[in-house]
């Protein structure tokens, strides 16, 4: 490829739209972002300049773009460009293209065309009503009393005397719902349309169904179910009303060949039925299937569906925001198979050999009339039996009743499981169980993985593994606790630790917004941010290091992606959370109520809460919130705001520095815990002078613990960090691969195949924790990844969004190698380190349109290799500095591999 024809580079690659959506159909956002990515060849190293166009046709591209033509712009960004043309309106098609000019002013040639098709962006865009079948009269009554609806069948049949030239389907529904067309499911989505505070907004789905549209008669059909909308949640109240029977919302907009339209609606037209064969289903009960209520072919046009009722209708809320789901819906992601398979007591039990979340695909031989009983455990009692005390009320059991001899397959639909074993019983006996009769489908929300990380000791991979399979039990539509018990709920504390961690493994950053825009959704006028989003509750209250989710996650998001918009949409949140902070506060000591330091181990105090004291912990969060609302104001060029929320910063660090620290760093007038130490020095809560001697007292009680961390929720995450803040990297690998409780180890040594949410759930030597809050699948101490990621294969970004990157690997015993690889804004990113006979070995690769700051240890009196030649500095690498230990470079894009003599 020659360099000096005219628009000669290679084009720009995975583009994508806001938080990173490609091409997407049904999109929400009416003002959107555009990134891509430059292409890693030698003669790219950064981008000067670029052009976006954007058309409502792509026959109009690129030279006759009439939505937007940024005209060549001289700038380095290729992440998050506002959309700055004609406004986008409801349906619109959107088509797109790029081009670049790299640092010595050469083009690229043009993109390929991007598109993206907008949703219903306003209630006034639906014609359709809200329809469905009184199931509340029946009044069935179910655990704690909660009322159960039965699940609801749909139906409308309509005809068409046209040929289709495009079809798309608009829905949601007040519930969960599975929608169908001509006999053929219109997706593979699961527990659509997901969770959201349903007195605030409900997402709608959009869908191409042109292909299964025909001339002639047609029918859709909607199954139809509670979810989270109506189904039995942990406190048995919500702020909607959850008596309401479910609904649902559709609207199929058709446009013929001849272009002419038309529009079928959900309405008074539609029939339904509630004796179908899913007489039950709830989250956490499970379901109830019966074949013998069948009816075949009942989504075409050739069901008689006259003994059906007319459904009732119900306006629409003005008060109730219907907008495009703005991030990715469930599906099934994953199959395991069972490992191992074990009788006992005459039923069969299925080892999948990883805790996962989702449901069970079973194939089995059946009798008639008989009742197939599944059953879930997480993991079994040392006799062999199903442990299931941790899942409390939650009965999480599935029923199947045959209805002829024979193989039966079944799926369950509306509920989801946290499970590793699957127990089954009234199968046909005569048969015998082979391992095909249960498939595992892992369900959670529709990303990617967006890393890697491995090493040469096998339990810190096990403990990869484990944060990375406890995030996919927790992220089913939204960011849960657990997936298993009467719970579920998107906890904001377990959100705020996780979520850093969280963007290194998997592609969540359309996860997060959407959440984050719940979050506003929930916070009540005075500030306070409820303890769990949606708000299942309707308590006015907070916690502190809970609610502070709502300062934390944007910065330490934005930091990750470098979207300055995401900042925008919740800079409002952080100003009224630090306002309820000041609210709960008596000269800018906390008085919160807090979680604290939630599940400490060997609390004297024998609470849940831990130690470390609430007041403490609060202004800390006071002080911390404050000073992440300052830095987002200076971002976002708000001086004045920067101005005031850095003065309140420092004032509330100086209140907690005086209430709580005596003159030799010392904690003072509540109890000393490692914790206590964790947020004064990870705050920046104390002054220069005392600073040495709290970190000496932090490690005087990690000492006094025999070296284990005494943390809990709180205080886990900022361990590492602390501790190699200053130079204690040591430190940390003792910590990190303890083997004894308290650590991370303890749990793998037990047979964890995710994280827990006791650092002691479970004992080979002493059983189960006796407590009922006991779920083996909790992400929340895989908090430690962030630091695996960024310190034991060394990948930080030292400027939002990894425009600047750091490569500064750790390398320590008893390790001898590690590797990690992170899809960034900019490209991937990867640094794989080995030491080997005296030498250290990295190579890493630095993506295009960006810089690194590469630390390689080794001892500096002896030469430094890059790609087997001495090394000398030059335009692609700089030596910065040396040190005893260590070279300081500066390195351009690009793929290096360099060897030192390790010390």
């Amino acid at each position: 490829m020659s360099c000096n024809s005219n628009d000669s580079l290679e084009n720009a690659q995975d583009l994508m739209v806001s938080e990173g959506f490609e091409n997407p159909l049904g999109f929400y956002d009416a003002n959107p972002t555009f990134s891509w990515k430059l292409p890693v060849s030698e003669n790219i190293k950064s981008q000067s300049a670029y052009q976006i166009v954007a058309a409502s046709s792509p026959d109009l591209l690129p030279d006759n773009a009439d939505l937007w033509n940024s005209k060549k712009q001289q700038s380095s960004q290729s992440t998050w460009v506002k959309y700055e043309g004609a406004a986008l309106q409801s349906r619109q098609k959107v088509y797109w293209q790029v081009k670049y000019w790299n640092q010595d002013g050469e083009a690229s040639k043009w993109s390929e065309i991007n598109h993206f098709e907008m949703g219903l962006l306003n209630n006034s865009d639906w014609k359709a009503k809200w329809v469905g079948l009184d199931t509340a009269k029946d009044s069935i009554r179910g655990r704690e009393k909660v009322l159960i609806h039965k699940p609801q069948y749909l139906r409308k049949a309509f005809e068409l005397s046209k040929d289709v030239t495009s079809a798309r389907l608009y829905i949601t529904s007040k519930g969960v719902f599975d929608v169908s067309i001509n006999g053929e499911n219109v997706s593979d989505d699961v527990m659509s349309p997901g969770f959201t505070t349903y007195n605030k907004r409900i997402e709608t789905l959009t869908y191409d169904v042109t292909n299964l549209i025909e001339p002639g008669q047609n029918a859709i059909g909607v199954e139809l179910a509670s979810g989270w909308y109506s189904g039995r949640l942990l406190w048995g109240t919500t702020p909607w009303d959850n008596t309401i029977s479910p609904k649902v919302l559709a609207q199929l907009e058709i446009t013929m060949n001849d272009g002419s339209k038309e529009i079928i609606v959900s309405d008074a037209s539609w029939k339904g039925m509630s004796n179908g064969p899913l007489q039950f289903a709830e989250i956490y009960d499970g379901e109830i299937y019966n074949a013998n209520l069948e009816m075949p072919h009942w989504t075409t046009n050739n069901f008689d569906d006259k003994d059906w009722t007319n459904v009732e209708v119900a306006n629409l809320d003005d008060k109730v925001k219907l907008e495009p789901k703005r991030h990715t819906t469930t599906k099934g992601k994953i199959e395991l198979k069972p490992q191992e398979i074990t009788k006992k007591d005459g039923a069969i039990i299925f080892d999948l050999k990883q805790n996962m979340v989702g449901v069970p695909f079973v194939k089995v031989p059946m009798k008639k009339g008989d009742t197939l009983q599944i059953r879930f455990a997480e993991m079994l009692s040392p006799d062999g039996t199903f442990y299931t005390k941790n899942y409390r009320s939650a009965h999480s059991t599935d029923y199947y009743i045959a209805a002829e001899d024979g193989d039966i397959a079944y799926q369950p639909k509306f509920t989801f499981h946290g499970f590793r074993f699957v127990e089954l019983s009234g199968f046909d006996t005569s048969k015998t169980p082979t391992e095909d009769w249960v498939t595992g489908i892992v369900q959670y929300s529709d990303f990617d993985d967006n890393g890697t990380f491995k090493s040469s000791h096998e339990k810190l991979n096990q403990l990869q593994s484990n944060i990375v399979w406890g995030l996919r039990g927790n992220f089913l539509d939204i960011p849960t606790d657990c997936p298993q018990r009467n719970e579920r709920l998107g906890w904001t504390g377990d959100a705020q630790v996780f979520g850093p961690t969280s963007m290194f493994n998997a592609d969540v950053y359309k996860f997060w917004a959407s959440w984050l825009q719940s979050v506003r959704e929930a916070q009540l006028e005075d500030g306070a941010i409820p303890w769990t989003v949606p708000d299942s509750r309707g308590n006015k209250i907070a916690s502190s290091g809970w609610g502070d989710v709502g300062t934390i996650i944007p910065w330490k998001i934005f930091m990750r992606t470098g979207d300055v918009g995401f900042l925008e949409d919740n800079f409002e949140m952080m100003k009224n959370w630090v306002g309820y902070h000041q609210k709960k506060s008596n000269k800018h000591i906390s008085n919160m109520m807090s979680f604290s330091d939630w599940l400490q181990p060997f609390p004297e105090s024998g609470d849940n809460k831990g130690d470390t004291s609430r007041n403490l912990i609060g202004t800390a969060f006071f002080a911390h919130s404050a000073k992440l609302t300052a830095h987002t104001a200076k971002v976002l060029g708000k001086t004045e705001e920067h101005a005031k929320y850095e003065a309140l910063y420092k004032t509330v660090a100086k209140a907690f520095d005086n209430e709580f620290f005596d003159d030799e760093g010392k904690v003072k007038g509540v109890a000393e815990t490692q914790t206590s130490y964790l947020l004064a020095l990870a705050f920046d809560l104390l002054p220069e002078s005392k600073i040495k001697n709290a970190q000496a007292n932090l490690l005087r009680k990690l000492k006094d613990a025999d070296y284990h961390l005494r943390t809990g929720f709180l205080g886990t995450p900022l361990l590492s960090r602390v501790l190699d803040d200053m130079g204690e990297v040591d430190m940390v690998y003792k910590l990190l691969f303890n083997e004894t409780y308290p650590s991370w180890f303890y749990s793998i040594n037990q047979g964890a195949t995710t994280i827990w949410e006791r650092w002691n759930s479970y004992s080979k030597t002493e059983g189960y924790n006796p407590m009922s809050m006991n779920s083996l699948n909790h992400y929340a101490y895989g908090a430690i990844g962030e630091w695996m990621y960024e310190r034991i294969a060394g990948i930080a970004p030292l400027e939002a969004g990894y425009k600047t990157i750091l490569i500064a690997p750790q390398a320590r015993q008893p390790l001898s190698s590690a590797s990690a690889s992170l899809n960034t804004p900019h490209g991937k990113v990867s640094s794989a380190w080995e030491v080997k006979e005296g030498k250290f070995y990295l190579e890493t690769v630095i993506p295009p349109n960006t810089t690194a700051k590469v630390i390689i240890p080794g001892n500096t009196a002896n030469e430094l290799q890059l790609n087997s030649e001495v090394f000398k500095s030059h335009n692609q690498v700089e030596l910065v500095k040396t040190n005893d230990t260590s070279f300081l470079l500066l390195v351009q894009p690009g793929t290096y591999k360099f060897v030192s003599t390790f010390k």
